[in-house]
């Protein structure tokens, strides 16, 4: 698909693991990536030019939404990967109030607000959103009951955002992994298996995401599900 000059596009997440291999393919595909997350120093990161590190806390809603305003009156943004998440996972009375708003804000509230702020510009400009939900949106989710809800709605809010905005050629995808080897499951007592067949790579999603952004502007695949070959996890040591 034929770019254009100045074409940018806003992943968040994008200091490490999945988020930053999305970053670093888009920047290899020509695109003026701008990259939200709150730790850039760390393994990981992107190195390259076309990648712009946007330090910023997305649950602050007034800041989030002028960075956002202010690249796009510099740049014409074309993609939306709404990437950033996080996981709270065991017995739900075991939650605290406060986890379950940081689940809610982060995986829900921030996608629906980004993709609200750039929405105007997409119809114009046929532009992709990208939601990362997760396979739990569409299961059962004993021991991440709150987590799985999130991601439910994530989907079904991609799922409406499409069929009302398909219209004006915007793509909204989904894409679903299952386990993949990143740093979300830090507050887990549970984490991948040891076999590389029993965990997805941030690569291998990164190879969806530029799949989907490389159709042409007429077909749009609406959800992509990943997962290993392999079903295992492994219990952390207490």
């Amino acid at each position: 698909m034929e770019r254009i000059e100045n074409e940018a596009a806003i992943v968040t997440g994008a200091s490490s693991g999945i988020g930053a291999a999305i970053a670093g393919r888009l920047c290899g595909l020509g695109y003026e990536v701008f990259g939200f997350g709150r730790d850039f120093e760390k393994e990981g990161s992107v190195d390259t030019e076309r990648f712009h590190p946007v330090v910023c806390d997305l649950l602050d809603t007034d800041r989030l939404c002028r960075s956002v305003k202010e690249i796009a009156s510099q740049h014409q943004v074309r993609i939306l990967v709404n990437n950033a998440g996080v996981g709270y996972y065991g017995l739900h009375e075991e939650l605290s109030p406060a986890k379950i708003k940081e689940l809610v804000r982060t995986n829900l509230e921030v996608p629906m607000i980004l993709s609200q702020q750039l929405l105007r510009n997409f119809k114009k400009h046929a532009g992709i959103i990208i939601n990362i939900s997760s396979v739990t949106a569409t299961g059962s989710n004993p021991h991440g009951c709150a987590y799985g809800a999130t991601k439910a709605g994530l989907t079904s809010f991609s799922h409406s955002l499409f069929d009302e905005a398909r219209k004006y050629g915007v793509k909204v995808v989904t894409i679903a992994p299952d386990m993949t080897k990143t740093d979300l499951y830090r507050n887990a007592d549970f984490r991948e298996g040891d076999e590389e067949e029993s965990y997805l790579l941030p690569e291998e999603v990164a190879d969806a995401v530029e799949f989907i952004v490389t159709r042409r502007d007429g077909m749009v695949v609406t959800d992509i599900t990943l997962k290993p070959q392999l079903h295992r996890i492994k219990k952390k040591k207490a």
